[in-house]
């Protein structure tokens, strides 16, 4: 097999023939695109951290912070600047090289912001990529995070644009489209994915990728999470994903996107070490690493190193992950040299 061409124009037919092959034809298509980017057996790993959980005015129906669904989650205010800090040196002790960060917020005021930029600077300071998550931002706002520093903006698309309507209605899919072009424009790293599980059929994850795959510039990073069904949300009860389909899609991702980091996220809690392993198998190269993950529960590091003792993977290290972004970034230079002259 040829190494695979960074494509930004896959239709949904396309797509959908990929989730369609055999899975063993699936895989095996999936490996081979992902050896020729990156080492097989090297996940980086980010930790994650609430630093404002609760009182969210959105109505995501599978959120346990909007202020419209009726859970038992406990708001707080913004954390304090040294509680950030310790906990993001107690992830890079644990061997986490990026640390995000995200606040229950529609979008930030101008003056939260000015905290959270405080934040990204210190963890900056540690020799930890950044990456936070807020909401809508205002082309102004999306500056100065790129003035702080910071490496990551994370804004999931959620789901398709067909299904959408079914999990939010405060903000529109064009509104999560505006935030990525206004992080992307400022030089930002791009994180994007979805949420499987929410009672979705196959063509909407397959449009969910196609629109993430047709991005002017694929995201950089691409979370896959499982939905964590959480008693009080509209989407608690709804019917479980077939752990094959979830595999599928982490495969068809990296078969969409073969440069992007592809990130097993929430949801390990409910995957066996079997269906994790398919998942490595299948072109995720990163995961969540640590206990929480803003208010579900994550596996714990005990848990995590004996599964990657047993398949043989090691956590990828900061010099090998700027190692392996520069030869990203070399090799779309010559792929943009040959297609555009």
């Amino acid at each position: 097999m040829n190494e695979a061409k960074t494509k930004h124009d896959w239709s949904l037919d396309e797509i959908e023939a990929l989730f369609n092959l055999p899975f063993n034809d699936l895989m095996f298509q999936a490996q081979t695109v992902h050896r020729q980017q990156f080492d097989p057996n090297k996940v980086q790993v980010s930790t994650l951290l609430s630093v404002k959980t609760g009182a969210c005015s959105e109505d995501c129906g599978y959120c346990s912070q909007s202020a419209k669904n009726a859970t038992d989650l406990e708001k707080e205010k913004l954390l304090p600047l040294d509680e950030v800090k310790r906990a993001a040196t107690d992830a890079k002790e644990k061997g986490a090289t990026r640390f995000c960060m995200g606040a229950a917020w529609r979008n930030p005021t101008d003056k939260n912001l000015e905290r959270v930029v405080e934040m990204i600077r210190a963890v900056h300071d540690m020799g930890m990529e950044t990456c936070v998550t807020l909401g809508m931002l205002t082309e102004s706002q999306a500056q100065s995070l790129k003035d702080a520093g910071l490496d990551y903006y994370n804004h999931n698309l959620d789901t398709s644009p067909e299904f959408y309507g079914n999990v939010v209605t405060t903000r529109t899919y064009q509104d999560r489209l505006d935030t990525l072009a206004r992080v992307r424009d400022r030089g930002i790293n791009v994180c994007s994915g979805g949420i499987l599980g929410m009672g979705e059929s196959r063509r909407d994850r397959a449009s969910m990728l196609r629109e993430l795959s047709n991005l002017p510039k694929h995201p950089e990073s691409v979370p896959i999470n499982m939905l964590v069904q959480v008693e009080g949300t509209p989407l608690y009860g709804v019917e479980e994903l077939d752990p094959f389909e979830f595999i599928r899609t982490i495969a068809v991702t990296r078969i969409l996107m073969p440069q992007s980091y592809v990130r097993l996220s929430a949801g390990r809690t409910e995957m066996s070490d079997e269906m994790q392993a398919l998942c490595f198998m299948a072109g995720a190269n990163s995961m969540f690493y640590g206990e929480r993950l803003l208010t579900t529960e994550n596996p714990n590091a005990d848990a995590d190193r004996q599964l990657f003792d047993r398949l043989g993977l090691n956590f990828e290290t900061s010099q090998e992950l700027q190692a392996t972004e520069k030869e990203c970034d070399s090799k779309k230079k010559v792929r943009m040299e040959i297609e555009f002259g």
